[in-house]
């Protein structure tokens, strides 16, 4: 009995040891120093994308959205490479598509992969007029490439460093997949016709063999009132990222964003990323457990109108103290 004594006592003072060595590194990671997110900074990276008008595939829009979007990680001092592509979309349309890479200290061996989309919807297929005409995509496209724009500032300006590489990756063609109105009868079941660029980099990467240590993808970060749940994809392939980044939303501040709750798997960018590409990425998207995509989703009501900077604020300053702190 007394033996039995003495093992619970040794046991209790081995957890109470492991519980202060976790303050203690709490206490550690807390000390280290972040650059400022700018989420006005963000917002008018938005603008100035929402500006150009929908930057839908084979448009002159898209086309100076690409060369703005180049130009901007070139002016960071970053290596860019476009991979320019063809493919068809599930009406025949042949679209000419790039996704965008920029590389920010490409000599480092542990690399954090940001990615988001930066094409708009061709159509409004939610909305209840101008249904054919395509939509801003302030938050649908947007609002993800904003923040990926502000954290590849603040990597190049802050003068401060992170231990680890940072990848940036703009895909192409995500929403050119089929209207909401399709019937499943008349739907093209050849394959998956969402998020085509991510589709075709995950075959074919910029760099052969490239990888990275975890991806975060971006996506419809911006509206008000937003909430991210944990999306089933990155909980099956990416739970302990997942787990990761929540718990710096809630350290931070954040957690009325980042709700502890769990919702369903969508198709979106980051699937392929993990399935194909075999780089374990989550996605920090707006989709409710209750009643999934907003409803400004594939509307004419995702504009500017709808951008929040205090949403804005709280996925920049998560992701960027997540990347300070590996």
């Amino acid at each position: 009995m007394k033996n039995n004594w003495i093992i619970v006592i040794l046991l209790a003072m081995l957890i109470s040891c492991g519980q202060e060595q976790t303050e203690e590194q709490v206490a550690e990671e807390e000390l280290r120093e972040v650059p400022e997110f700018n989420a006005d900074s963000a917002y008018s990276f938005i603008q100035k994308q929402v500006d150009f008008g929908p930057r839908v595939p084979n448009t002159e829009e898209h086309q100076a959205t690409k060369r703005w979007l180049v130009e901007k990680f070139e002016t960071y001092g970053m290596t860019v490479t476009e991979q320019d592509f063809e493919t068809k979309a599930y009406d025949g349309t042949n679209l000419k598509l790039t996704n965008i890479f920029a590389a920010y200290k490409p000599e480092a061996s542990k690399r954090i992969l940001l990615a988001a989309h930066w094409d708009t919807r061709h159509m409004a297929d939610k909305d209840t007029d101008a249904i054919d005409q395509p939509i801003d995509g302030a938050n649908d496209g947007g609002s993800g490439v904003g923040v990926i724009l502000e954290i590849a500032r603040v990597l190049a300006t802050s003068g401060l460093e992170p231990e680890v590489g940072v990848d940036f990756i703009l895909f192409d063609g995500e929403d050119y997949g089929e209207p909401e109105q399709t019937k499943p009868s008349d739907r093209n079941h050849s394959q998956i016709w969402w998020a085509l660029g991510s589709q075709h980099w995950s075959k074919n990467p910029h760099e052969p063999g490239y990888s990275a240590y975890y991806g975060i993808l971006l996506d419809m970060v911006g509206a008000k009132g937003a909430r991210f749940y944990r999306e089933g994809y990155s909980m099956q392939y990416a739970r302990n990222t997942v787990q990761k980044v929540w718990r710096n939303a809630h350290r931070l501040g954040h957690g009325d964003f980042f709700p502890m709750r769990d919702s369903h798997e969508i198709i979106d960018d980051h699937v392929f990323v993990n399935q194909v590409a075999n780089i374990p990425m989550i996605d920090i998207v707006e989709y409710s457990p209750d009643y999934g995509f907003g409803k400004y989703h594939h509307t004419h009501q995702d504009s500017m109108d709808l951008i929040d900077q205090r949403t804005l604020k709280a996925v920049g300053e998560t992701v960027l103290y997540t990347i300070f702190h590996e």
